[in-house]
């Protein structure tokens, strides 16, 4: 029972803090997309935004819960996880602008519903791929999911909600000053990816890896040492020389550069 509290308890506060990076990203695009507007219609169209991300979370949330068990569904999944890894660091080498379009109130409100719909898809799936292997807890289940399961989902995305909209600043302020840290957080849900894809290979209906090997001590104790290694190097990232001789010649990432004005 103390075993299964601690693997609970290590999968939330992972969860929660991936959430939490997850999130200052999300806000710090929420608050460019809506900057062009007058103070009270941008206050209202963050309040719509919140609205729509607690619908949306719940409607990802018991969406994925019904067809976790289909192995398409998890590869899709594990593939896209991987892709947001990928792109992130392909994309970083790419001067993007993104600033407010000068677009009416409803338009704007539309643009930040749809960021809305991407970033519960993205935590989502991240959770999923984490909770997913946790042992089975015997509360009921929620669709084809251990009801333990479920439960660290959802509070890990409200949780990621709460900090989107209300402490996301504090994160903001800590990617600005630890930069490297947005990087970590894509490097960790490109592994969370890895995870899914192994738990997709290990479906009995595929049967590539034995099933039982997602749930071993050898694959847990690899998953979780090389997650802390990645988290542990990235507090330091920006101290190694090679990461010095990288950002003094990158060119400025407009992001960071829209952030600025905010």
């Amino acid at each position: 029972m103390t075993a299964l509290l601690v693997e609970y308890g290590w999968t939330l506060l992972v969860l929660i803090g991936l959430e939490g990076l997850l999130a200052a990203d999300n806000a710090l695009v929420l608050a460019m997309m809506v900057r062009h507007l007058p103070e009270k219609q941008r206050k209202k169209a963050l309040f719509y935004g919140l609205a729509g991300a607690f619908v949306f979370r719940f409607a990802s949330l018991f969406m994925i819960s019904f067809l976790i068990d289909v192995w398409q569904v998890q590869a899709i999944g594990a593939l896209y996880l991987l892709f947001l890894a990928v792109n992130h660091f392909l994309r970083r080498h790419a001067v993007k602008k993104v600033r407010g379009t000068g677009s009416g109130f409803w338009s704007t409100v539309f643009k930040v519903e749809l960021a809305d719909v991407a970033f519960a898809v993205d935590s989502i799936l991240a959770a999923v791929a984490l909770a997913v292997v946790l042992p089975e807890t015997g509360l009921p289940p929620v669709g084809g999911m251990d009801g333990g399961q479920f439960a660290v989902i959802l509070t890990a995305g409200l949780t990621g909600i709460v900090l989107m909209r209300f402490a996301a600043h504090l994160f903001i302020g800590l990617l600005e000053k630890r930069p490297q840290l947005e990087h970590v957080s894509y490097i960790i849900v490109g592994w969370v990816g890895v995870k899914l894809l192994v738990y997709t290979l290990a479906h009995p209906d595929i049967h590539v890896l034995d099933h039982h090997f997602p749930h071993s001590v050898l694959w847990k104790s690899v998953f979780w040492a090389v997650l802390l290694s990645v988290f542990t190097a990235g507090l330091f990232w920006h101290r190694m020389p090679w990461y010095r001789r990288a950002e003094d010649g990158k060119v400025p990432d407009a992001r960071s550069e829209e952030g600025g004005r905010l």
